[in-house]
């Protein structure tokens, strides 16, 4: 059986189908019809605007329910749509909950092998992914990955998309030699499926590299990047952001190979390009400082590391919301530079928030708190609190036993 695959990309790109697809106004002015309201949510999404955006998506599922019956597949389009909007502002538990419901419904109306069951099977294994959950996690793209050869053929562009995410996953877990064949296949698709000067090529080839370059492979990587700048400058023009995606992996090659002149300009590059696209405050800004912070860091140059990792933390705290585990990294970052420039007293404010926010969101005994566990261990050492440092170095420990 072919089955049709609604194209989703991106999660504001997402919104904007869904709006079409669930059916034109039956009003122009109608304040209260799906079609508007997720249409108006796509745009604030589009904006780094998600929190704005998760209210009008909670109106539209009840009138998709009231509209369809609980169990109906635009019923659990919506509720995936919610629940991505829950992970980006952190709210796991609530995402799990809507993903867990789209999946059953698309699964029972849809059946067990459509395409868009592997689309939802895909969101909740990002959620795992995210949560330290890995093997539920690996278990829901390798499900995810089944179907879309299935019933699009091994070929398909879809098919490259998934391999991508489970090769994400395998490099995380520190699994290069099962990320490689992957994350190869899903080039050799694309570029199959597009032609070798394709934009989504280019994706694949900055996929590929970032395997290459974070398993010491830099030059095997540096081509890749290469080439992707290439293909996104000639295709999408010098300022589109997939360009700002192949400079900051480059920047970051020339960074570990030592190549220090040439890094900055590429990042400051990537920064131009980004907050031009997207906006001043937007999470991809915010993640390219936060790369630049740590840059200026490695070079001991902390006066300029400051500014970008306390403006990132603000882009946190403003497009996620103070008690998000994006804040609590950006706070850590802080908090680790602050006790290198001497200043334990500044730090330890930043790091209690930051292990509290981790605390609230993955729950006290998660291998998520580790790093920021051992931290402030290590901030309560500087300032001679032993004892306190001993505890929590103790706790750390236990942690990581329990979790074997």
């Amino acid at each position: 059986m072919t089955h049709k695959r609604r194209p989703w990309r991106t999660f504001a790109a997402s919104l904007v189908l869904a709006a079409a697809f669930f059916g034109a106004p039956a009003s122009a002015q109608a304040p209260d019809n799906v079609t508007e309201l997720l249409e108006r949510a796509a745009r604030l999404v589009q904006a780094g605007k998600p929190a704005e955006a998760l209210p009008l998506v909670e109106q539209a599922l009840p009138l998709l329910e009231r509209r369809h019956g609980p169990d109906h597949p635009d019923v659990g389009a919506a509720a995936t749509y919610l629940g991505l909007l829950h992970q980006r502002l952190g709210q796991a538990k609530e995402a799990e909950r809507l993903y867990q419901r789209a999946l059953a419904i698309r699964q029972k109306a849809l059946g067990a092998e459509h395409p868009d069951v592997a689309v939802t099977a895909e969101n909740l294994a990002t959620l795992y992914r995210t949560l330290g959950r890995r093997d539920e996690a690996e278990l829901l793209f390798r499900r995810a990955l089944a179907i879309n050869e299935k019933a699009l053929g091994p070929d398909h562009a879809t098919v490259a998309a998934s391999a991508g995410s489970l090769a994400a996953l395998y490099r995380e877990m520190g699994r290069a030699r099962d990320a490689e064949p992957l994350y190869q296949r899903a080039l050799a698709i694309r570029e199959k499926a597009y032609g070798p000067g394709h934009p989504q090529v280019a994706v694949a080839l900055v996929t590929l590299g970032e395997l290459y370059r974070t398993s010491g492979r830099l030059s095997e990587a540096e081509p890749l990047f290469k080439r992707a700048l290439t293909i996104s400058e000639n295709t999408l023009g010098p300022e589109h952001p997939d360009v700002a995606s192949a400079l900051q992996e480059l920047a970051m090659t020339y960074w570990v190979q030592n190549r220090i002149d040439e890094v900055e300009p590429l990042f400051r590059r990537t920064l131009a390009i980004r907050e031009k696209a997207f906006g001043a405050d937007h999470p991809a800004v915010a993640q390219t400082l936060n790369v630049m912070a740590g840059f200026y860091r490695d070079q001991g140059r902390h006066a300029d590391a400051e500014p970008s990792f306390q403006r990132v933390l603000a882009m946190y705290e403003r497009a996620l919301g103070a008690d998000h585990p994006g804040v609590a990294t950006s706070l850590n970052n802080l908090a680790v530079l602050y006790q290198e420039m001497g200043r334990p007293a500044d730090a330890e404010p930043l790091a209690k928030r930051a292990l509290a926010i981790r605390e609230k969101a993955f729950g006290p005994d998660s291998p998520q708190l580790v790093n920021t566990i051992h931290n402030l261990a290590e901030l309560y050492r500087t300032l001679g609190r032993n004892a306190e440092a001993d505890a929590l170095n103790k706790r750390a420990e236990t942690i990581k036993r329990k979790a074997k």
